[in-house]
């Protein structure tokens, strides 16, 4: 309905400004025709005579020439233009009137879709990317990286969708190509050797291992390359070398950090001790201890938050803590029932028991 409205406000005002100039009576200008240029100069030399500027002989000899001329203009009107233009501005008044809608709905019936729903802009602007499949996406801009193939731009942005296409020998060559083009940085290398990983079927290679020192040597943070240097340590069987650098690790990541549950069962894997996901002072504390006095004082840590927390439970980064020292302990059962009792004491608090759930959901407890 609205649509049909507004086709039918565009049209009136198509018919308004095609009647408008038509309905004003044309009137012949008064200064600018041959007539009253004529009229003027008979004026002028009246004002010439009393003046002085030239003789009574000499302008009468001037009348007469401009009288002749001004009669003979004024002969040469034509009587009938203001009947034919009345005629006209009738004959467009219909057809504007008339004709215009007519051809507009004859077009618009065999050429457009009167059925069709509304489609806002935002909607329509989506609607290529959302109907157009990824696979022709990629085919496209790699049509273009052969036209263009020191396009760095266009390389860093195909690779990693290859990789999660599972094309990993493609995106193994591409992320080499960001690299070749861009320039390399960490990020860049331990993109390039979690390819090399994914590509060799989780086996950490030689060539990926270097790819990921690379990246260390670049950014000595950099939590994917940290990853990938110590899994190759636990798959070549140094078990207290891939714990010591997850541990470290740990010692650096923030409370909040979304990769912290999947250091820490990797640690758990390898017989490491959890880093103290409680506190990072605690930890620098417990560096001097040994494995048994660490895990006691880890353990002892854990029951004091769990005591505060069924005190004052309005806490979910507190719950949060809790759960997740459960699960790197491998107490499941407890991180359960904490869960549990977390969403009990934040039941009547919508907003932290969403936030509680969502970090639960991160935790792999979604239940």
């Amino acid at each position: 309905m609205m649509l049909w409205l507004v086709f039918a406000l565009m049209t009136a005002a198509a018919i308004f400004a095609v009647l408008w100039p038509l309905s004003r009576a044309g009137h012949p200008p008064r200064d600018g025709n041959e007539a009253a240029v004529y009229r003027d100069q008979l004026t002028e030399i009246d004002r010439d005579v009393a003046t002085g500027l030239i003789n009574p002989p000499e302008a009468a000899a001037a009348r007469v020439e401009i009288s002749r001329r001004l009669l003979a203009a004024v002969d040469n009107q034509p009587e009938t233009t203001s009947r034919s233009n009345v005629k006209l501005r009738r004959v467009a008044a219909v057809i504007a009137l008339i004709g215009l809608p007519l051809v507009t709905v004859g077009l618009y019936y065999p050429l457009g879709s009167p059925e069709l729903p509304d489609s806002p802009l935002a909607q329509r602007s989506r609607t290529p990317a959302a109907t157009q499949s990824l696979d022709k996406l990629v085919a496209q801009v790699e049509q273009h990286l052969e036209a263009e193939p020191t396009d760095g731009r266009g390389w860093t942005i195909l690779a990693p969708v290859l990789a999660r296409l599972g094309r990993m020998d493609d995106a193994v060559h591409a992320f080499r190509n960001s690299i070749t083009y861009n320039g390399e940085n960490a990020t860049r290398r331990a993109d390039l050797g979690e390819a090399l990983v994914a590509a060799a079927g989780g086996i950490v290679t030689g060539e990926a291992k270097t790819e990921f020192e690379r990246a260390v040597a670049l950014n000595a943070d950099e939590v994917k390359a940290n990853y990938f240097l110590g899994l190759a340590a636990e798959q070549d069987g140094h078990a207290a070398e891939a714990a010591e650098i997850w541990r470290a690790m740990l010692a650096k990541a923030p409370p909040d950090a979304p990769w912290r549950p999947l250091i820490q069962s990797a640690l758990v894997r390898v017989g490491g001790t959890p880093a103290p996901a409680l506190s990072n002072d605690a930890m620098t504390a417990a560096k001097d201890m040994s494995e048994t006095d660490r895990s006691a004082m880890i353990r002892s840590m854990v029951e004091r938050l769990a005591t505060r927390l069924h005190q004052n439970g309005d806490d979910v980064e507190g719950w949060l803590r809790l759960v997740r020292a459960y699960m790197v302990m491998g107490d499941a059962d407890k991180a359960k029932a904490a869960s549990s009792d977390a969403r009990q004491a934040l039941a009547k608090d919508p907003g932290r028991l969403q936030q509680l759930n969502d970090g639960l959901k991160n935790l792999g407890l979604d239940g």
